[in-house]
């Protein structure tokens, strides 16, 4: 049986967004320990504040401020904290009304136990020490019982409101490539590039995904092609991407090897990045001990005739 393949796998980018008013006074009031909701034309106090309302679609921008004590609404137990959660500890995630809102924020609550939470309890806000206007300024939510506070009567206007925010997302995830793809995963751990020949249309594909994406049918037939191929068509990299060891600028392309039906990406070296064209003759360039090219650099051959590659731009 063959081996199974499997790795684990990271996407990861800072993701940059600006801020409307009514998400920057939000944000901003978080860092001066301030929680603010806004006021729909029918006297509801929707915390978090959103834009526009929800039930009419409004456009909101009456800002009022409410307490850091609130009421739990339900509430679900977290025995294993995962990496970047609010708390390193077991803890509940919670929807809380906050004092003079109508609607719930979710957080964390940090409690001893799940037999220490109920639904109706009363908790407040535990602000974190150092804020920067996120959610995270409330660091969680802790048990209170003690008298409701009276929110100041802020009017969500800040001397030097938050304009922008960047927010890290990031997906960890294992894949296992499947039966076609751990055939040309492995051919290329030999330096050979395997794809699969569709039994209808005949299209060979590379990388192959066991079915035709035009026929919809299985493809078992295996069929090497290159190793050389024709530059389709690139774009020039001028941004660093984190942790990446490659000087900018470079060039990623699209890549058409030779008996190949579909273009596979990849960067070219071995060749100034505004030397870089369509059709443009390629070869792989492998490092010691790699399971794939490190890149594609020009072969000396005459540049390849439009018509040949113009069907896989």
């Amino acid at each position: 049986m063959p081996e199974v393949l499997k790795a684990p796998l990271v996407v990861e980018f800072p993701f940059t967004r600006s801020l409307g008013p009514v998400q920057s006074a939000f944000l901003t009031g978080l860092r001066e320990r301030v929680v603010l909701g806004v006021r729909t034309t029918d006297g509801r106090t929707l915390v978090p504040p959103v834009e526009y309302d929800p039930v009419t679609a409004d456009e909101l921008r009456d800002l009022v401020e409410v307490a850091p004590t609130g009421t739990v609404t339900t509430w679900a137990w977290n025995h294993e904290p995962r990496r970047a959660q609010p708390l390193t500890t077991p803890f509940a995630w919670v929807l809380v009304r906050l004092d003079g809102a109508d609607t719930a924020l979710l957080h964390a609550l940090d409690a001893p136990g799940p037999e220490a939470v109920r639904t109706g309890m009363r908790v407040r806000v535990r602000w974190a020490a150092e804020r920067t206007g996120a959610i995270t300024d409330i660091a969680c939510f802790e048990p209170y019982d003690g008298a409701p506070v009276r929110p100041g009567g802020h009017t969500g206007e800040f001397a030097d409101p938050l304009t922008g925010i960047v927010a890290p997302a990031r997906l960890d995830y294992t894949y296992s490539p499947g039966r076609a793809q751990s055939a040309h995963l492995g051919a290329l751990s030999e330096r050979r590039t395997v794809g699969e020949r569709c039994p209808s249309c005949h299209k060979v594909y590379v990388p192959p995904r066991g079915a035709c994406p035009t026929c919809g049918v299985a493809t078992s037939e295996q069929v090497e092609v290159g190793p050389r191929g024709t530059v389709t068509t690139f774009c020039i990299v001028n941004i660093k991407a984190k942790n990446l060891d490659i000087e900018v600028p470079y060039v990623y392309a699209h890549i058409a090897l030779d008996g190949a039906d579909l273009a596979l990406h990849a960067r070219i070296g071995g060749i100034p990045y505004d030397q870089v064209r369509m059709g443009l003759r390629v070869e792989p360039v492998w490092t010691p001990g790699a399971r794939h090219p490190d890149h594609y650099r020009p072969t000396g051959e005459p540049d390849a005739a439009y018509d040949t590659y113009k069907e896989l731009l």
